[in-house]
């Protein structure tokens, strides 16, 4: 059976703006390109629970030779007391067989959950691991890996791997062992019946494994067609909003509807085959019995056999199929954890952000002299963002940095914070190399009040005390104060203790603006950073905010992001940036009055004329 091919997939791909196998949380069932490897480095997890494996492996063992014991009980019922019709002894035996198949049970319980939780336990060692580690990973990182893609690895990935651990690692040794216990047990009973009956093993073998691999390939299809759908399903319900405003509901619907019939094809491709795995298995094991039965009951006319033994081999018979199938389904599985764990692992062999600059002694006190030496810098190679860029700032000044979009002031910014390294030149802070500042130490001195307001699940009060976390409640009641944000705050429902959704949604932008500016205040910083730190409030509220944010930049350095102009005529610097350089720098009248790029942005703002 093949798949027709479906060119509503291309198109889903573009529509959806996804890469294929990027699934939103939904990652490809596929193999991994270095299995071994994946094993090894998965293993120092479980390492610190060995004893406990250890364990888990003696009580796989107990309960699959109970398991194998079971039938040939029976078949010893069967010969010494049923057969011969006779009772005496045959309590106590059916006690036994009972005593056993509890055993069994109660054993496969108790591996089941010593397994679980060591899988548990290594599985959260390895999410702290990762978690911890994406801590320290640059800001480059973080733009060529989306956030969705490293939250299937937290997610998805982890869980794949816990599937596979926590619940087919005793099963994949239990069914091994008891394919080999089977056929052992067997040829010890009668050579020959054991002999006669391989010859139906290996198309047992050859069935399952042309189903298995069918089977996987359509799941694979089937979890990429839905993941897509997932993606169209997602930014269709995120962006509801400009949907309804350009009127493309039905655009979005025809996405939808074309990516909804490649996961419809897809999945009745793979269901025909996963359906087709447990019929097909039975009826091999129907002829595995068949085949017992007929060459058995021969042999047992012939004398050359006992009824209990043709009876304990048709009982092993049915028992060699369960594992078998169970193996055949939890391939998937595993391959899907081992292909996870590379994914996982690949974030963890990630270069962590280098810090390697001295210790600050305790007793260091920023100034907030800032000073950019012929700065080079480039996000991609080849492509200059920021040359030869000089500057200074002597502490408790005022910078603004203007300019058109893309010209280079958000960037200005990341250097100075040491979000990402500059190519060439120097950056210093009271007189001090920031690379040879420890970051945590250069931006505890640091309070950012950026475009892109960012605000955590939790209370209106947790926010506000993220900007220092040991602030009291007073502090942080003060700080809103400070920002104008009081007023509103204790207008919420729960004033103070009013719960955030998620990235704040039950507040409008300003608001959140205005607890951003807060947990600045908070911070108490000695160099401030406003990155369009009022571009989302009203004119009114500018006014006050702006009366805030003067008295909290009283005697800090202070470098403000700003298209309205109007925010920065107090500054004591005007740095116009253009081209990655600056081509103009003044105050406020200087830079108007000398009629350049600055008088230009002004007058097109405030008079309304066209440049």
């Amino acid at each position: 059976m093949s798949r027709p091919a479906n060119s509503d997939t291309a198109k889903l791909t573009t529509a959806a703006g996804m890469r294929p196998g990027n699934p939103m949380g939904m990652g490809n069932i596929e193999r991994p390109s270095d299995t071994r490897g994946a094993l090894r480095r998965l293993l120092p997890y479980l390492r610190p629970h060995l004893s406990v494996l250890t364990f888990v492996l003696v009580c796989v063992v107990g309960y699959t030779l109970l398991g194998l014991a079971g039938p040939y009980l029976m078949g010893r019922a069967l010969d010494k007391y049923i057969v011969p019709r006779k009772l005496d002894g045959l309590g106590t035996l059916v006690l036994v067989l009972l005593g056993t198949y509890i055993a069994n049970n109660a054993l496969q319980v108790v591996a089941g959950w010593s397994m679980a939780t060591i899988s548990q336990r290594a599985l959260q060692q390895l999410r702290h691991d990762l978690f911890a580690h994406l801590q320290t990973l640059p800001m480059r990182y973080f733009d060529k890996n989306p956030a969705g893609e490293l939250m299937s690895r937290l997610t998805n990935d982890i869980e794949a791997i816990n599937q596979a651990v926590s619940q087919n690692v005793t099963t994949l040794l239990a069914g091994a062992l008891s394919l080999v216990g089977i056929l052992v047990a067997m040829f010890v009973l009668d050579f020959w019946l054991a002999l006669a009956s391989l010859i139906v093993v290996p198309i047992m073998f050859w069935f399952t494994n042309f189903i298995a691999r069918y089977t996987r390939r359509g799941f694979r299809m089937l979890q990429k067609d839905v993941g897509r759908l997932n993606a169209v399903m997602e930014e269709a319900i995120s962006g509801q909003r400009v949907i309804q405003a350009f009127r493309r509901n039905d655009s979005m619907l025809s996405v939808f509807r074309s990516g909804n019939q490649a996961a419809y094809e897809a999945g009745v491709y793979a269901n025909t085959y996963g359906f087709m795995l447990m019929p097909l298995t039975a009826a091999l094991g129907n002829l595995f019995v068949i085949v017992l039965a007929g060459l058995g009951g021969w042999l047992a006319l012939q004398g050359l056999v006992s009824v209990g033994i043709i009876a304990t081999f048709i009982s092993y018979g049915q028992n060699f199929v369960n594992p078998l199938r169970a193996l055949a389904n939890m391939y998937n599985a595993i391959q899907a954890a081992l292909a996870g764990a590379e994914r996982v692992f690949a974030v963890l062999d990630a270069r962590a952000e280098l810090d390697e600059a001295a210790v600050v002694e305790d007793s260091w006190k920023l100034r907030g002299n800032v000073r950019f030496e012929s700065v080079d810098f480039e996000y991609e190679p080849g492509v200059p963002v920021l040359r030869g860029m000089s500057l200074e700032a002597q502490p408790g000044q005022m910078i603004a940095l203007v300019g058109p979009t893309g010209a280079g002031k958000t960037t200005i910014i990341n250097m100075l914070t040491r979000f990402y390294e500059i190519k060439s030149g120097r950056i210093t802070v009271d007189g001090r190399d920031v690379r040879d500042i420890p970051k945590a130490a250069l931006r505890r001195q640091l309070g950012l009040v950026l475009q892109d307001t960012f605000l955590f699940s939790g209370t209106v009060l947790d926010n506000i005390r993220f900007g220092r976390l040991n602030a009291t409640d007073e502090e942080c009641v003060e700080a809103a104060r400070v920002a104008d944000a009081d007023h509103f705050i204790r207008l919420l429902p729960q004033g103070y203790q009013t719960e955030l959704s998620e990235r704040a949604g039950n507040l409008s932008q300003g608001q959140r603006q205005l607890l951003s500016i807060a947990r600045a205040v908070l911070a108490n910083p000695g160099i401030l950073i406003l990155d369009e730190a009022t571009s989302s409030v009203d004119t009114r509220t500018e006014a006050r905010i702006q009366q805030a944010l003067l008295r909290l930049m009283r005697g800090r350095t202070s470098f403000v992001i700003a298209h309205r102009l109007s925010t920065i005529r107090d500054a004591d610097q005007v740095l116009v940036i253009d081209g990655g350089h600056v081509v103009e720098r003044g105050t406020h009248t200087q830079l108007l009055t000398v009629r350049g790029v600055y008088y230009k942005l002004y007058i097109s703002q405030f008079k309304g004329l066209a440049i």
